[in-house]
């Protein structure tokens, strides 16, 4: 009878799967795992849940290689700070077989770093221990493995430079309170040295300093202090680049001369460790964040003339910070051992410095320890009282970068001599003006490098000496980092030289019509940033006029690029100023502003560098051809999110900007002549409209532009995979289509009209 039990058993649990998420799916749901309440599909893994991690073929047949995948991605885990299950479970769907592998057993090769696909590669591993080997088809077996399920312990893994940001992550998303002394400190201990949170899932660190962590000091901050200091990291590959412009900077020293190469916020010193011995003799150094202020020290201690504060016993600390080396600060400003240097003639003062670039708003700290850069602080006071007055227009004087640059010319250089190699965004020179010297050289650097987003970061050496220039020319260099996790090996490669020129207008400034017409009616609707119609937001500044002949909105910010820079939509956006409206008789000279806010900036060193700006004046106006394919564009965009739709108001907007059930734009297009890629765009639209006619949501009442299509009539869901499927796959393809000719056209026929004209520069 046992015999014939577990044989009826086995016959009904061994399924055949045809797909690794089909027996995925059945074994989870088959020992109660359930995947829409746990989440467990994580870091691309078949699964973890409690202790055990899973990995799922349809049929094992080479176990080595399937150890190694799941060995992978335990590697993975630890980096982005997961716990590393302490059971490892391969499975082999068809053959209802469970080998059961122990993680501590290969401790070494999860805190080993892999590159590539998990499943690629596998060859040759070798199996230090046999597994455990489990058939759940028979009852004995599935009640193992019920039991091995129930198990929640985990393989302690060490802290190192791989692993300790994603840890540290982890830690303050858990402790949103916790500050980096929680976590990083070195007297009496933090997380990492002792654990309290992490005590099932890390070992104590045991080294006494954080220099390990010397170039990710900035990435172990708490979101305060994130917010407070922004990011200034530097890569050591740029940083030995930028040094040729110290060692410019020196050739102007005079004969007979001292001189300092000082930097008041060097963060973990990544600038000063490319200096020479010699260099670095005449180098004076400064941090605000304390832990970045302990390497510093440690680093550099004996090898710069000066730190500051010069001992860790002369910090006076507070929450996270050394008050005393604000550089922000007028304490700062009138410190002794900088101002011997300043005050004296037959000394040279060359700045060198990667100053945080974020806009710190915020006056004051948790502990209520002022971070001096708000609108009460000693800097930002003098900067609005000598500089920003005398500006037109908004120059933010919250914004760190621009309060470090500002000072740094104004009260440590002042001979024609002294020098500033300033790494930036080139915004400071190109709209805000906080420069007007010399420039001697400079190059244009990659900013993911920076532990930032990909675009440009300018390093430029100035040499105090008045000057006005319009331009300049910098190379772009990006880096190699030979697929290592160290940086230390990573090295640069230069890519094409960049023009950097000076902008004087902005759109809004010169081209917003800002008519108030006898017949406009404050009781339109409002819309959403999707072109859909939303409530009123308290914080809106813009009224919502209606007028029969109003067929848009533009919504348009400044001169830089951003996600919320440009929106067009039927009728009045909720969100504060920077718009205005398009009427029948002004939009066509108005769309080639939406056009230029749409330049893609594919290439990092083209982003932070071009501006939208009304410099051009009215030029673009008198080229037709210009007009018409913006125009065009600008209809056949996706970007362009007029939608037609029956308003709360009970009015009937109708997107007049496509061309579908004769719209304006459509009577429009007919008056021109289309050259061959103009009729191939209206070719494909015309494919477009077949195809969404065929939609069952299609309705003949509204006029459809390609955004509104994809929005409600191009329908799709996921399959079992988690992939997208389209209902309408011909329809899809001719959308995508479109996208790709589009954008083609634009680059043929818009961007360098774009330039010529100033719209862009």
């Amino acid at each position: 009878m046992p015999m014939k039990t577990e044989t009826k058993n086995k016959k009904t649990l061994n399924k055949t799967f045809t797909t690794e998420r089909e027996g995925q799916l059945h074994f989870f749901k088959n020992f109660g795992i359930n995947i829409d309440e746990n989440d467990i599909l994580i870091a691309n893994t078949d699964g973890v849940n409690k202790g055990n991690i899973f990995e799922f073929k349809l049929n094992i047949n080479n176990t080595q290689q399937v150890l190694f995948q799941a060995i992978k991605y335990l590697s993975r885990l630890r980096i982005t700070g997961n716990p590393v299950p302490k059971n490892i479970l391969l499975i082999s769907l068809n053959q209802s077989k469970a080998n059961i592998f122990d993680s501590g057993d290969y401790f070494e090769e999860i805190h080993q770093i892999y590159y590539g696909g998990a499943s690629k590669n596998n060859d040759g591993f070798v199996i230090k221990k046999q597994p455990i080997e489990i058939d759940y088809s028979t009852g004995m077996g599935a009640d193992k493995i019920l039991k091995i399920l129930k198990e929640n312990n985990f393989t302690k893994i060490k802290i190192d430079e791989d692993c300790i940001v994603g840890w540290a992550e982890k830690f303050y998303r858990e402790n949103p309170t916790a500050k980096k002394s929680d976590y990083l400190d070195d007297k009496d201990g933090g997380e990492i040295r002792k654990p309290i949170k992490f005590k099932d899932y890390i070992l104590p660190f045991k080294e006494k300093t954080n220099i390990k962590f010397k170039y990710l000091m900035d990435k172990l901050n708490d979101n305060l202090i994130k917010k407070e200091l922004g990011a200034f990291f530097t890569p050591p590959a740029y940083a030995k680049k930028s040094v040729e412009l110290v060692r410019e900077a020196i050739k102007l020293v005079p004969k007979g001369n001292d001189y300092i190469i000082l930097d008041r916020c060097a963060g973990t010193g990544n600038l000063e460790a490319e200096l020479s011995s010699e260099e670095l003799e005449h180098t004076i150094v400064s941090t605000y964040e304390y832990y970045e202020y302990k390497v510093l020290l440690e680093r550099f201690n004996g090898r710069v003339r000066h730190i500051i504060p010069p001992t860790d016993d002369n910090v006076e600390f507070s929450a996270g910070f050394v008050v005393n080396a604000d550089a922000l600060s007028e304490d700062f400003v009138n410190n002794e051992i900088i101002k011997q240097y300043t005050d004296n003639s037959k000394c040279t003062v060359i700045l060198f410095e990667n100053p945080p670039y974020s806009d710190a708003s915020g006056d004051t700290m948790e502990t209520g320890v002022s971070r001096n850069v708000g609108k009460n602080s000693f800097i930002s006071t003098e900067f609005k009282k000598n500089f920003k007055s005398k500006m037109k227009g908004n120059v933010p004087s919250k914004e760190l970068a621009n309060l470090f640059i500002w000072s740094g010319f104004h009260y440590y250089l002042r001979q024609p001599t002294d020098s500033y190699i300033l790494f930036s965004p080139v915004k400071y020179f190109k709209n805000i003006g906080l420069v007007n010297k010399t420039f001697k050289l400079g190059f244009a650097f990659n900013r993911k490098f920076f532990h930032a987003s990909p675009s440009t970061i300018s390093c430029i050496l100035w040499q105090n000496f008045d000057k006005n220039q319009e331009n300049f020319t910098l190379n772009a260099f990006d880096i190699n980092t030979k697929n290592t996790a160290d940086v230390s090996d990573d090295t640069i490669f230069q890519i094409q030289d960049i023009i950097i020129r000076k902008c004087y207008k902005s759109p809004n400034e010169v081209y917003f019509d800002r008519r108030v017409l006898k017949d406009d009616i404050t009781n339109g609707v409002w819309c959403g940033a999707d072109g859909y119609e939303a409530p009123k937001q308290k914080s809106t500044a813009t009224e919502n006029i209606y007028n029969k002949n109003i067929i848009a909105y533009l919504h348009l910010v400044g001169l830089m690029f951003n996600g919320q820079a440009k929106n067009l939509t039927r009728t009045t956006i909720n969100l504060r100023k920077n718009g205005f409206y398009l009427r029948d008789d002004n939009y066509f000279e108005k769309l080639p502003l939406f056009s230029a806010k749409l330049y893609p900036q594919e290439k990092w060193y083209e982003k932070d560098v071009y501006f939208t700006t009304g410099d051009g004046g009215d030029k673009y106006t008198k080229d037709k051809d210009f007009l018409k394919s913006c125009f065009i564009f600008a209809c056949l965009s996706r970007y362009n999110k007029c939608i037609s739709f029956t308003g709360s108001d009970k009015r009937f907007y109708k997107n007049e900007l496509c061309f579908d059930n004769d719209t304006l734009a459509s009577k429009q297009l007919e008056k021109f002549k289309l050259n061959g890629d103009e009729k191939e765009l209206v070719k494909i639209w015309e494919a477009v409209l077949v195809e969404a006619k065929k939609t069952e949501n299609y309705s003949k009442k509204l006029a459809y532009g390609p955004y509104q299509i994809e929005m409600e009539l191009n329908t799709s869901e996921k399959d079992e995979n988690n992939k997208i499927v389209y209902h309408y796959s011909t329809l899809n393809g001719e959308l995508e289509n479109l996208k790709k000719k589009l954008k083609n056209y634009y680059a043929r026929y818009i961007t360098p009209k774009l330039f010529k004209y100033e719209l862009l520069k």
